[in-house]
Protein backbone atom coordinates (compact mmCIF):
# COMPACT_ATOMS: atom_id res chain seq x y z
CA UNK A 1 0.00 0.00 0.00
CA UNK A 2 2.25 2.62 -1.45
CA UNK A 3 1.60 6.00 0.26
CA UNK A 4 2.10 7.55 -2.91
CA UNK A 5 0.86 6.12 -6.37
CA UNK A 6 -0.61 9.08 -7.88
CA UNK A 7 2.92 11.34 -7.90
CA UNK A 8 1.17 13.78 -10.20
CA UNK A 9 -1.87 15.15 -8.68
CA UNK A 10 -4.09 18.19 -10.09
CA UNK A 11 -4.32 21.62 -8.93
CA UNK A 12 -6.74 24.46 -8.45
CA UNK A 13 -6.03 27.83 -8.47
CA UNK A 14 -9.09 29.53 -6.97
CA UNK A 15 -9.86 32.98 -5.22
CA UNK A 16 -9.09 32.16 -1.77
CA UNK A 17 -7.03 28.41 -1.65
CA UNK A 18 -5.54 26.29 -3.60
CA UNK A 19 -6.81 22.84 -4.08
CA UNK A 20 -4.50 19.56 -4.64
CA UNK A 21 -6.44 16.71 -5.96
CA UNK A 22 -6.54 13.24 -7.47
CA UNK A 23 -8.72 11.89 -10.39
CA UNK A 24 -9.49 8.90 -11.67
CA UNK A 25 -11.56 10.16 -14.98
CA UNK A 26 -13.65 7.52 -17.01
CA UNK A 27 -16.62 5.90 -17.38
CA UNK A 28 -19.60 7.16 -19.02
CA UNK A 29 -21.70 10.49 -19.32
CA UNK A 30 -24.47 9.49 -17.64
CA UNK A 31 -22.67 7.84 -14.29
CA UNK A 32 -22.77 10.31 -11.13
CA UNK A 33 -18.94 11.24 -10.18
CA UNK A 34 -17.84 10.01 -7.40
CA UNK A 35 -16.04 12.43 -4.49
CA UNK A 36 -13.88 11.18 -1.74
CA UNK A 37 -13.23 13.26 1.15
CA UNK A 38 -10.55 12.08 3.56
CA UNK A 39 -10.21 12.34 7.63
CA UNK A 40 -8.68 14.85 9.90
CA UNK A 41 -4.54 14.86 9.43
CA UNK A 42 -4.26 13.02 6.95
CA UNK A 43 -5.17 13.38 3.23
CA UNK A 44 -6.43 12.07 -0.13
CA UNK A 45 -4.18 9.18 -0.07
CA UNK A 46 -5.85 7.43 2.06
CA UNK A 47 -8.63 6.66 -0.79
CA UNK A 48 -5.84 5.64 -2.85
CA UNK A 49 -7.59 1.79 -2.69
CA UNK A 50 -10.96 3.01 -3.65
CA UNK A 51 -9.36 5.62 -6.37
CA UNK A 52 -9.48 3.33 -9.60
CA UNK A 53 -12.23 1.09 -7.84
CA UNK A 54 -14.89 3.00 -10.11
CA UNK A 55 -13.91 2.91 -13.42
CA UNK A 56 -17.30 3.45 -14.81
CA UNK A 57 -17.68 7.19 -13.32
CA UNK A 58 -15.19 10.11 -12.68
CA UNK A 59 -13.68 9.93 -9.07
CA UNK A 60 -12.50 12.74 -7.26
CA UNK A 61 -10.38 12.80 -4.22
CA UNK A 62 -9.18 16.67 -2.95
CA UNK A 63 -6.66 16.78 0.13
CA UNK A 64 -9.08 19.75 2.25
CA UNK A 65 -7.05 23.05 3.62
CA UNK A 66 -4.54 22.70 6.09
CA UNK A 67 -3.74 19.03 4.52
CA UNK A 68 -1.74 17.54 1.54
CA UNK A 69 -1.01 19.77 -1.41
CA UNK A 70 -3.72 22.19 -0.22
CA UNK A 71 -3.06 25.62 1.21
CA UNK A 72 -3.46 26.30 4.79
CA UNK A 73 -6.42 29.15 5.78
CA UNK A 74 -6.10 32.46 6.06
CA UNK A 75 -9.42 33.57 7.07
CA UNK A 76 -12.80 31.84 8.51
CA UNK A 77 -14.11 28.82 5.98
CA UNK A 78 -15.88 26.39 5.63
CA UNK A 79 -15.07 22.71 4.70
CA UNK A 80 -18.93 22.21 2.79
CA UNK A 81 -18.00 25.91 1.16
CA UNK A 82 -14.95 24.43 -0.23
CA UNK A 83 -16.07 20.97 -1.63
CA UNK A 84 -19.07 22.96 -3.50
CA UNK A 85 -16.36 25.55 -4.63
CA UNK A 86 -14.24 22.36 -6.17
CA UNK A 87 -17.12 20.66 -7.73
CA UNK A 88 -18.24 24.63 -9.68
CA UNK A 89 -14.40 24.13 -10.73
CA UNK A 90 -14.51 20.72 -11.90
CA UNK A 91 -18.20 21.16 -13.48
CA UNK A 92 -19.47 19.05 -11.50
CA UNK A 93 -23.34 19.63 -10.73
CA UNK A 94 -24.00 16.80 -8.39
CA UNK A 95 -21.97 13.95 -7.17
CA UNK A 96 -21.86 11.16 -4.41
CA UNK A 97 -19.99 12.67 -1.78
CA UNK A 98 -18.03 9.68 0.47
CA UNK A 99 -16.11 10.86 3.74
CA UNK A 100 -14.48 9.33 6.24
CA UNK A 101 -14.66 11.22 10.03
CA UNK A 102 -13.62 14.63 9.14
CA UNK A 103 -14.77 14.51 5.54
CA UNK A 104 -18.08 12.09 6.60
CA UNK A 105 -18.31 15.32 8.60
CA UNK A 106 -18.14 17.29 5.64
CA UNK A 107 -20.15 15.07 3.29
CA UNK A 108 -22.97 15.68 5.45
CA UNK A 109 -22.90 19.41 6.08
CA UNK A 110 -23.02 19.78 2.04
CA UNK A 111 -26.00 18.00 1.92
CA UNK A 112 -27.87 20.12 4.67
CA UNK A 113 -26.34 23.38 3.19
CA UNK A 114 -26.75 22.35 -0.94
CA UNK A 115 -28.64 19.59 -1.09
CA UNK A 116 -29.05 20.10 -5.05
CA UNK A 117 -24.82 19.17 -4.89
CA UNK A 118 -25.37 15.82 -3.26
CA UNK A 119 -26.90 12.74 -5.58
CA UNK A 120 -26.04 10.27 -1.97
CA UNK A 121 -23.59 9.89 0.95
CA UNK A 122 -21.23 7.55 2.46
CA UNK A 123 -20.50 8.29 5.60
CA UNK A 124 -17.73 6.25 7.57
CA UNK A 125 -16.43 6.69 11.37
CA UNK A 126 -19.14 9.32 12.32
CA UNK A 127 -22.53 10.86 11.88
CA UNK A 128 -22.06 14.39 11.06
CA UNK A 129 -19.82 17.22 11.88
CA UNK A 130 -20.77 17.48 15.21
CA UNK A 131 -19.61 14.51 16.97
CA UNK A 132 -20.76 13.13 20.34
CA UNK A 133 -18.54 11.03 22.89
CA UNK A 134 -19.22 9.76 26.15
CA UNK A 135 -17.78 6.10 25.51
CA UNK A 136 -14.75 6.02 28.29
CA UNK A 137 -12.14 4.73 25.69
CA UNK A 138 -13.16 7.07 23.30
CA UNK A 139 -12.92 10.30 25.29
CA UNK A 140 -9.51 9.11 27.37
CA UNK A 141 -7.86 8.63 23.62
CA UNK A 142 -9.01 11.97 23.10
CA UNK A 143 -8.08 13.53 26.34
CA UNK A 144 -4.46 11.99 25.54
CA UNK A 145 -4.52 13.92 21.74
CA UNK A 146 -5.58 16.92 23.57
CA UNK A 147 -3.08 17.21 26.15
CA UNK A 148 -0.15 16.80 23.73
CA UNK A 149 -1.38 19.18 21.29
CA UNK A 150 -1.82 21.45 24.36
CA UNK A 151 1.67 20.94 25.36
CA UNK A 152 3.20 21.33 21.97
CA UNK A 153 4.15 17.50 22.36
CA UNK A 154 4.43 16.53 18.65
CA UNK A 155 5.10 12.90 19.18
CA UNK A 156 2.53 12.98 22.06
CA UNK A 157 -0.13 14.25 19.24
CA UNK A 158 1.31 11.24 16.99
CA UNK A 159 0.57 8.61 19.42
CA UNK A 160 -3.14 10.11 20.66
CA UNK A 161 -3.82 10.18 16.76
CA UNK A 162 -2.88 6.86 15.93
CA UNK A 163 -4.67 5.20 18.79
CA UNK A 164 -7.86 5.68 16.63
CA UNK A 165 -6.43 3.26 13.55
CA UNK A 166 -6.17 0.57 15.54
CA UNK A 167 -8.98 0.63 17.47
CA UNK A 168 -10.64 0.25 21.53
CA UNK A 169 -10.10 -3.80 20.74
CA UNK A 170 -6.41 -3.81 19.00
CA UNK A 171 -2.83 -2.85 19.75
CA UNK A 172 -0.71 -1.54 16.75
CA UNK A 173 0.66 -5.32 16.22
CA UNK A 174 -2.66 -6.53 15.47
CA UNK A 175 -2.90 -4.10 12.75
CA UNK A 176 -1.63 -4.49 8.97
CA UNK A 177 1.66 -2.83 8.74
CA UNK A 178 0.93 -0.93 5.87
CA UNK A 179 -2.46 0.87 6.89
CA UNK A 180 -0.34 1.97 10.01
CA UNK A 181 2.42 2.89 8.31
CA UNK A 182 0.72 4.87 5.55
CA UNK A 183 -1.86 6.45 7.94
CA UNK A 184 1.16 7.65 10.40
CA UNK A 185 3.13 8.52 7.20
CA UNK A 186 0.30 11.28 6.05
CA UNK A 187 -0.42 12.53 9.89
CA UNK A 188 3.38 13.45 10.16
CA UNK A 189 3.54 14.85 6.94
CA UNK A 190 0.41 17.43 7.93
CA UNK A 191 2.86 18.22 10.75
CA UNK A 192 5.37 18.91 8.94
CA UNK A 193 3.91 20.61 6.13
CA UNK A 194 1.06 22.39 7.75
CA UNK A 195 2.15 22.98 11.41
CA UNK A 196 2.77 26.81 12.16
CA UNK A 197 5.30 27.86 14.74
CA UNK A 198 5.92 31.71 16.51
CA UNK A 199 8.67 33.13 17.43
CA UNK A 200 9.60 30.65 20.19
CA UNK A 201 9.24 28.05 18.23
CA UNK A 202 5.57 27.18 19.81
CA UNK A 203 2.84 25.44 17.10
CA UNK A 204 -0.08 27.92 16.30
CA UNK A 205 -3.33 26.49 16.27
CA UNK A 206 -4.71 26.55 12.67
CA UNK A 207 -7.51 28.85 11.66
CA UNK A 208 -10.65 26.41 12.32
CA UNK A 209 -13.52 25.55 9.88
CA UNK A 210 -16.35 27.66 11.04
CA UNK A 211 -18.79 24.78 11.95
CA UNK A 212 -22.49 24.00 10.22
CA UNK A 213 -24.78 24.37 12.97
CA UNK A 214 -27.54 22.55 14.36
CA UNK A 215 -26.68 19.43 12.02
CA UNK A 216 -28.08 16.35 14.30
CA UNK A 217 -31.39 18.10 14.19
CA UNK A 218 -31.70 18.67 10.50
CA UNK A 219 -30.73 15.24 9.17
CA UNK A 220 -34.32 14.49 8.40
CA UNK A 221 -33.82 16.74 5.91
CA UNK A 222 -31.67 14.88 3.75
CA UNK A 223 -33.59 12.97 1.37
CA UNK A 224 -31.14 11.64 -0.94
CA UNK A 225 -29.71 7.93 -0.09
CA UNK A 226 -27.55 7.90 2.88
CA UNK A 227 -24.91 4.68 3.87
CA UNK A 228 -23.23 5.16 6.86
CA UNK A 229 -20.14 2.44 6.55
CA UNK A 230 -18.79 1.59 9.54
CA UNK A 231 -15.31 -0.24 10.74
CA UNK A 232 -16.70 -2.91 13.30
CA UNK A 233 -13.76 -2.60 15.34
CA UNK A 234 -14.11 1.25 15.27
CA UNK A 235 -14.84 2.94 18.38
CA UNK A 236 -18.78 2.75 19.92
CA UNK A 237 -19.26 6.50 19.79
CA UNK A 238 -18.37 5.90 16.14
CA UNK A 239 -20.31 3.27 15.65
CA UNK A 240 -23.48 5.01 17.78
CA UNK A 241 -23.01 7.78 15.46
CA UNK A 242 -23.15 6.04 12.22
CA UNK A 243 -26.58 4.25 13.60
CA UNK A 244 -27.63 7.57 14.49
CA UNK A 245 -27.00 8.95 10.88
CA UNK A 246 -28.56 6.48 9.48
CA UNK A 247 -32.10 6.15 11.19
CA UNK A 248 -32.61 10.18 11.17
CA UNK A 249 -32.56 10.79 7.35
CA UNK A 250 -35.31 9.57 4.66
CA UNK A 251 -33.11 6.96 3.08
CA UNK A 252 -30.48 5.40 5.36
CA UNK A 253 -28.88 2.25 5.98
CA UNK A 254 -26.06 0.90 8.60
CA UNK A 255 -23.54 -1.04 7.64
CA UNK A 256 -20.77 -2.85 9.30
CA UNK A 257 -17.46 -3.44 7.59
CA UNK A 258 -14.32 -5.48 8.57
CA UNK A 259 -11.65 -2.72 10.39
CA UNK A 260 -11.88 -0.02 12.65
CA UNK A 261 -11.55 3.96 11.85
CA UNK A 262 -9.71 3.42 8.72
CA UNK A 263 -12.18 0.41 7.40
CA UNK A 264 -11.52 1.50 3.54
CA UNK A 265 -8.06 0.45 4.14
CA UNK A 266 -8.23 -2.30 6.56
CA UNK A 267 -10.28 -4.14 3.97
CA UNK A 268 -10.78 -1.75 0.80
CA UNK A 269 -12.50 -5.15 -1.17
CA UNK A 270 -15.23 -5.43 1.22
CA UNK A 271 -15.39 -1.50 1.94
CA UNK A 272 -15.84 -0.71 -2.05
CA UNK A 273 -18.15 -4.01 -2.21
CA UNK A 274 -20.71 -2.07 0.15
CA UNK A 275 -20.79 0.87 -1.39
CA UNK A 276 -20.98 -0.45 -5.11
CA UNK A 277 -23.78 -2.59 -3.66
CA UNK A 278 -25.35 0.30 -2.02
CA UNK A 279 -24.96 2.56 -5.36
CA UNK A 280 -26.60 -0.13 -7.76
CA UNK A 281 -29.47 -0.53 -5.43
CA UNK A 282 -30.17 3.48 -5.93
CA UNK A 283 -29.67 3.27 -9.38
CA UNK A 284 -26.13 5.31 -9.34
Amino acid sequence: MSPNPNPNPNHLDLDDQEITYAEASGGVAHATPLVFLHGGAVDRRMWNPQLDAFPERRVIAPDARGHGGSSDADVPYRLADDVVDLLDALGIEQAVLAGLSMGGGTAVDVALEYPDRVAALVVSGTGTSEPAYDDPWCLSALQRWRSAEQQGDLEGWIDGFMAFTSGPERTREELNREVWDLVETMARETLAHHLRLDGNGVPLPPVPPTPVADTWDRLRAIHVPVLALCGAQDGKDHLRMGRRLASSVQQGEFVITPGAHYPNLEDPAAFTAAMRGFLSRHGL
